[in-house]
């Protein structure tokens, strides 16, 4: 299949992920570029927040034009289940139930969509298949990476050391506050909480999302992980005019994550 050229250029300060082989494309939008009015301003990409519907539809059809195809959209739950995508779904089709997609066809993109969790993509260093992830801290104790990544490596027919992944930006380790339930999700306690969770008001801690992720990853044998550090700059609920952020503004648009096959 030829590769599809994008209609339209994406904004200058979006994410623009780069994997090992050219067929692997990938973006992460952020809050400009789009026609939705505060508190969605500007690009929005979720219906059924309050935001005007045909923005939202404004929005996605310059997304499309930007991928250069359908993206492939779900109903996330917070959970570990993972879709594979096997082509164009029908427009009137349901939303598949997921946290994760995964495809090792060109027809359409894989997407999440997060504000505030964290966004995950994989991709076979061959350009055999790809996925997308929502890891909120639920889904990430769950099992919601180990499951992308098993999927991934099933269509791509590889071992976990032949897949990359990019971390995306999400709420940074200074400012996600979480309880004790937390700790315990992650095989921890508040006597001894590791290295991703330190002390902050009286029963409660500040959770790193990404270094959780890379510890699950690395120990499911994934070594590729690029992406997010931790740095502030990374970090959607210090950067409101960039990103949009549950826990800024709980009234607010999500941003897409997005890997496709050319």
């Amino acid at each position: 299949m030829p590769m599809r050229e994008a209609l339209v250029e994406a904004p200058g300060d979006w994410w623009r992920p780069t994997f090992t082989h050219p067929r692997v494309g990938a973006l992460m939008t952020g809050r400009s570029g789009g026609v939705s009015q505060a508190p969605f301003d500007g690009f929005n990409l979720r219906d059924g927040l309050g935001d005007e519907p045909q923005a939202v539809r404004a929005n996605r059809a310059r997304l499309q034009a930007i991928v250069g195809r359908p993206t492939q959209q779900l109903t996330q739950v917070h959970g570990t289940a993972v879709h594979t995508l096997r082509g164009v779904a029908a427009e009137d089709a349901a939303l598949p139930v997921a946290d994760a997609v995964v495809t090792d066809s060109a027809e359409a993109a894989c997407e999440i969509l997060v504000a505030d969790c964290l966004p995950v993509l994989f991709a076979h260093v061959g350009g055999r298949a790809v996925g997308a992830a929502h890891a909120g801290w639920r889904g990430l104790a769950g099992g919601v990476l180990e499951a992308t990544l098993a999927k991934v490596c099933t269509l791509a027919d590889a071992p976990p050391r032949d897949i990359e992944c990019w971390l995306g930006p999400c709420i940074g380790p200074t400012r996600f506050e979480v309880g004790a339930e937390v700790l315990l999700a992650f095989g921890v306690t508040p006597t001894a909480p590791g290295p991703s969770f330190r002390a902050s008001l009286p029963d409660k801690w500040l959770a790193d999302l990404p270094a959780l992720a890379r510890q699950r990853l690395r120990a499911a044998g994934l070594h590729h992980i690029g992406g997010n550090t931790g740095a502030p700059d990374w970090c959607t609920l210090g950067q409101p005019q960039r990103y949009f952020s549950y826990r800024h503004a709980p009234r607010t648009g999500r941003m897409a994550a997005l890997v496709w096959l050319d």
